[in-house]
């Protein structure tokens, strides 16, 4: 029998461990709540690091322009080897097939390697010689790329989807379709349990056009990729387009409806990742990948898959007059895609799941798809501007190729900025430099802008953080001018800070007025893990630029945010 004694200390006990079990909950609970600074108190710690920093301001040097309307591709590709083949076929006849990273690159995305290592295996032949395929795996805009362009053109191509066909066929390069359904395959909007119910609850159903009306009504955040590289946001271009005007997704009326609609896109994101960042952030509401990928990623098995558009179901076409010997392997490798064998590993692989969905758009040719890219650029900033300034990089471990290089692809990537932006440019050593105030990008601010870019020379320390807090001032200051502008910033380096401000100190600022830092790294020896924290901050992309693809990869970043 228990005394009151013993009931009293049980008592004090169970007081004592739900105190102990209520403040690890609350303290766990504090730690887990992001505080995020207000716009007031960011302007203050700007203001006083800027202080400190003091930065320069240099004098403004005009530099010539290239007014030319006409960009060469083949110069702005890089060299195929920056794509390696995932595959190398070494019969007598060899086919080369572009295929898009979905069946082409590694685990369940990785159905065409396997398909093309069992087909070399069995040693086909074809009379007395033997016949292989070797794959290399690129997106489908970039194939496309470098199939009109004539820079390196492949046997075959295996897009994502046949709206990329179409392109290269209005550009006048020859393409045939051997197969239109090598894997079953749809694009899709995925939404969270909770968008759905409230997407039902106001509009009934949960569809594309729900889903665009409560992204223009500003009711919901939607990102999507870039249509000039990514076939899923291409063709979220189109389906918007269509559901504005299903007679002319180039009329009036089409025009206006995608640009409201596009008023409320917190961003078109350069990369899938970025995306993906995004919507884990909690930044974005809704976002657009392909079936296939949804079913493998368990991080996404918490949204709700709305599919749309044209079906992604993965075609297969010669290029250009292949010869009979490579016409008649290629269609051997098609028809071995398609046996029993390998079609139900495309199944296991995700594909060939959604088969009974049908696009209700109807087929555009190639011309009018392009028009819809322009249009896209021309108007995906219609009602606001942006605001960037460019970090770039001059210490001493820069000197060398990678300032070099740093130079010349911001002069020949200045081409894809909009006149409508307004651009500030900043360099960084030991000391940081005001080389171009923030202005419209008009032909005279470009102008400067080339100048400055080719004064830029490389010494000292590396005060990276410095440079961006300047920046960062630039911007706000411009946001205050300007409330209805979007700022981006751009940081031009190798990532190897070793002075000044540190990172901690200056993230709350860019996470108060959620100012994105796109890093583009040089060199060899760039510190990614740091541009990519850096980046990380508002879900911005980081890019690996070397030699060979850096005004590849400027032209397509600039093209889908400024």
């Amino acid at each position: 029998m228990k005394t009151k004694k013993t009931a009293k200390t049980i008592g004090i006990l169970a007081a004592i461990a739900a105190f102990v079990f209520l403040s690890i909950f609350l303290i766990v609970k504090i730690a887990s709540t992001k505080h995020v600074m207000s716009t007031k108190d960011a302007d203050k710690k700007i203001g006083k690091m800027v202080e400190s920093i003091n930065p320069s301001e240099t004098d403004k040097i005009k530099a010539s322009v290239d007014v030319s309307e006409n960009t060469n591709l083949d110069e702005e590709l890089p060299k195929i080897s920056k794509y390696p083949v995932s595959v190398e076929g070494k019969g007598d006849i060899d086919i080369e097939i572009f295929a898009a990273p979905e069946k082409a690159g590694s685990g369940t995305d990785g159905w065409m390697i396997e398909a093309a290592n069992k087909f070399n295996a069995q040693n086909n032949k074809i009379g007395s010689k033997s016949v292989s395929v070797t794959i290399r795996s690129m997106s489908s805009g970039t194939g496309a790329d470098y199939i009109i362009s004539g820079k390196y053109v492949p046997d075959a191509y295996s897009p994502s989807s046949s709206l990329w066909g179409q392109l290269i066929q209005a550009s006048g390069r020859e393409i045939n379709t051997v197969e239109s359904k090598l894997t079953g395959n749809v694009a899709g909007i995925l939404v969270s349990q909770k968008v759905k119910n409230e997407l039902m609850n106001k509009y009934g159903k949960v569809d594309f056009k729900t889903v665009v009306e409560a992204t223009a009504s500003g009711n919901l955040a939607m990102g999507y990729t870039y249509p000039f590289t990514s076939s899923t946001g291409l063709n979220f271009l189109l389906e918007t387009l269509y559901t504005y005007d299903k007679d002319n997704i180039l009329s009036d009326k089409a025009i206006k409806g995608f640009s409201e609609f596009q008023k409320n896109v917190p961003f078109v994101s350069y990369t899938t990742q970025q995306m993906r960042d995004a919507a884990g952030s909690g930044s974005l509401d809704g976002m657009v990948t392909e079936y296939q990928t949804y079913i493998n990623d368990k991080n996404l098995s918490n949204y709700e898959f709305v599919p749309f558009g044209y079906r992604h179901d993965g075609p297969m076409y010669s290029v250009g007059k292949l010869s009979n010997d490579k016409e008649a392997g290629l269609k051997m490798f098609t028809e071995f895609c398609k046996s029993d064998e390998m079609q139900k590993k495309a199944s296991e692989c995700g594909f060939n799941q959604y088969d009974n969905f049908k696009s209700e758009i109807p087929e555009f040719e190639g011309s009018l798809i392009l028009e819809a890219q322009r249009l896209w650029k021309k108007n995906k900033d219609v009602g606001s501007s942006i605001t960037a300034v460019f970090v770039a990089d001059t210490s001493g471990s820069m000197s060398g190729a990678p300032i070099k290089e740093l130079k010349e692809s911001l002069i020949n990537a200045g081409k894809y900025i909009g006149e409508n932006n307004s651009i500030g440019l900043v360099s960084f050593n030991s000391e940081v430099y005001i080389n171009l105030p923030i202005e419209k990008f008009n032909l005279t601010q470009h102008s400067y802008f080339n100048g400055a870019v080719g004064n830029l020379s490389a010494y000292g320390g590396t005060a990276t953080y410095n440079g961006i807090a300047v920046a960062t001032n630039m911007l706000i200051k411009a946001k205050k001018a300007n409330p209805d502008t979007k700022l981006v910033l751009f940081l031009l380096s190798d990532g190897q800070s070793n002075c000044g401000y540190k990172l901690r100190q200056l993230s709350p600022v860019l996470e108060s007025y959620k100012i994105p830092v796109y890093s583009i790294a040089y060199g060899e020896d760039a510190d990614i893990d740091e541009l990519k924290e850096v980046s990380g901050i508002n879900e911005a992309a980081v890019i690996k630029a070397d030699s060979d693809d850096v005004l590849y990869q400027l032209k397509n970043l600039f093209n889908a945010q400024m």
